[in-house]
């Protein structure tokens, strides 16, 4: 089940149901918990509305009705004058956001070992719900298996829990009096400088940053923090740029223009490290992540094949000129898409999302869509071949409708013809080799380019009952699929997620676009996603959900289109030029 107050009373609702005898205090709380020890499971259920403590209040917003339930959820709201940060700490929505990012982490250390648990991410710095500092009021959300022994309650373990460990961490982590405060600056400026540097992209002509002394390399594929021996990187000096930030003040490091970037290199050295850290540049990374000046610019999106995806009414015609069914790939759709349509499909979608910079990677790629070669071309006329490869559209998409790409190529020398820029990873050290690879495109292959156009992709108009909206479930499996109603969205090749909460979130904002008619049956895909993010930067998480009281982090727009256009209840009505 979705995580909503039984009476849809809100995130600031008070009241709930009526309550029993004692003071809706601390000391009231304690009492109920240790009267009703032993007691039927159910009876957990009076402690719903709100107790003040001594400095903050307590909202019990939902209590499981057994304990193999999914956890009740509660909310503590600690006020201005109690919190005490200062105002320069949460000035702007981005210092707001660090700042609730280091107040949850520092909360979730302190309740690991408790039966109350908080959602504190990994090392990117998301908009969550489970935290927010509004105009200096701290909230903090958190969820908590009531304690039980079978089906009756051990109120002695919920009095520990919610009398002593809670108050204990508001007092640890939510107040500025008792925080490390030299680190929550250091924290906060590090988010906004990450923020700053990535704003600063356009107007330096770049769509990707990397710092020196950047550590790209993971300590593992389910490990995200750096690897301590991880090498740092270095800046080939042709380029080399220089940037300004609030804080750090000027920061040196390698500047990828816009255009067509190759990351070239044997097996091994590191091209794929570079794009994985390039494709997280669209996140704020904790300090201490050796990525937190490794940015791309905000509308970047990595695109990959997915075998047995869903396409529903997509223009693929500038990758796939004809079938031999004789369907029409202006208007496009299967159940069951290959490697290569896949592809063709998510890059179309891409731009039609908005996106400015595209990512790939050959390893995951669709080989048939990427190139094909001289020799390919002789034995295969080009009139028995639908397929138009990805090297002949790479230049017109982006001189034609202004969209970069950076791409790791080890396989195909074809690509240095059309590339404006090749950087060279050897040994995890990077290297220009633009001249080099210039050099050899002057040798003729004796291939020829089998398109000049990347025509604007076709604006969808999705139905709105293309999603279920009376009180549909709304779940995450990790980051590989989302569970909306009756429908399981896979999400596994949309290589950005990060975290659990963004799939969550992603749920909900599909049911609220839907409910408040942003998803109407006249808006097109591109419509839909830019009004959505305007209610964001109106009213933040509220725009996602305003009446969800589980985890759940704000999505980005293209993570929302990409799960829109993987649901496989999804209908597009219309089509608009």
């Amino acid at each position: 089940m979705s995580e909503r107050t039984g009476n849809d009373r809100g995130r600031q609702g008070r009241g709930g149901p009526k309550q029993g005898p004692g003071k809706r205090d601390a000391a009231g709380l304690a009492q109920q918990l240790r009267g009703m020890h032993g007691s039927s499971y159910g009876r957990y259920k009076s402690l719903t509305g709100t107790w003040s403590f001594e400095g903050f209040t307590l909202d019990v917003q939902k209590v499981q009705p057994d304990p193999y339930a999914p956890a009740s959820r509660c909310e503590v709201r600690v006020d201005p004058a109690t919190a005490g940060f200062p105002t320069g700490l949460w000035s702007n929505p981005v210092r707001a956001r660090a700042l609730a990012g280091i107040l949850v982490r520092t909360a979730y250390r302190r309740l690991k070992d408790s039966k109350l648990r908080v959602d504190a991410g990994y090392q990117q710095v998301l908009d969550r719900s489970s935290c927010q500092v509004v105009d200096g009021t701290v909230v903090l959300r958190l969820g908590i298996d009531m304690p039980g022994k079978g089906r009756t309650i051990d109120g002695k373990q919920a009095e520990q829990a919610l009398c002593r460990e809670l108050p204990e961490t508001v007092e640890a982590a939510l107040r500025w009096s008792t925080a490390d405060q030299r680190r929550v600056r250091e924290f906060v400026d590090s988010v906004e400088d990450t923020d700053a540097l990535r704003r600063a992209l356009p107007e330096h002509g770049l769509v990707a940053f990397v710092a020196d002394g950047s550590v790209l390399p993971r300590r593992s594929g389910v490990d995200d923090r750096p690897l301590s021996d991880g090498l740092p990187f270095t800046t080939p000096e042709s380029l080399r740029v220089d940037i300004d930030l609030p804080h750090r003040g000027r920061v040196s490091g390698m500047g990828v223009p816009e255009g067509i970037s190759l990351i070239v290199g044997g097996g091994f050295h590191g091209k794929s490290t570079l794009l994985r850290a390039l494709e997280n540049g669209i996140y704020d990374h904790i300090p201490g992540d050796g990525r937190e000046l490794v940015v791309c610019r905000d509308d970047t999106v990595k695109v990959r094949a997915e075998d047995g995806r869903r396409v529903h009414r997509v223009d693929v015609s500038p990758f796939v000129s004809h079938l031999p069914t004789g369907t029409d790939t202006s208007d496009f759709s299967t159940d069951n898409a290959s490697g290569s349509t896949s592809q063709a499909a998510s890059l179309v979608e891409s731009v039609e999302a908005g996106a400015s910079v595209l990512l790939l990677d050959e390893d995951t790629a669709a080989t048939n869509l990427m190139i094909r070669d001289a020799r390919m071309q002789s034995l295969v006329a080009k009139e028995s071949e639908p397929l138009t490869p990805f090297l002949d559209l790479i230049r017109p998409l982006h001189d034609q409708q202004g969209v970069s790409t950076i791409m790791v190529m080890g396989g195909s020398g074809d690509y240095m013809d059309v590339a404006d820029r090749v950087l060279m990873m050897d040994a995890y050290r990077a290297h220009e080799v633009t001249d080099q690879a210039r050099a050899l495109a002057q040798r003729p292959t004796g291939r020829h380019a089998e398109a000049t156009d990347f025509p604007a992709p076709r604006q969808r108009v999705p139905g709105p009952r293309s999603i279920e909206t009376e009180r549909p479930k709304v779940r995450s499996r990790g980051t590989d699929a989302l569970t909306l109603g009756e429908s399981t969205v896979e999400l596994r090749a949309v290589e950005q997620l990060v975290d659990p909460s963004q799939v969550t979130g992603i749920g909900l904002a599909l049911v609220t676009c839907t409910r408040s008619g942003l998803l109407d049956g006249r808006r097109t895909v591109a419509e839909i996603l830019q009004a959505f993010d305007a209610e964001v930067a109106k009213r933040g998480i509220a725009a996602v959900d305003d009446r969800y009281v589980g985890d759940f982090a704000v999505p980005r727009r293209f993570e929302l289109a990409a799960a829109l256009n993987r649901l496989r209840s999804l209908r597009v009505v219309s089509f608009r030029s």
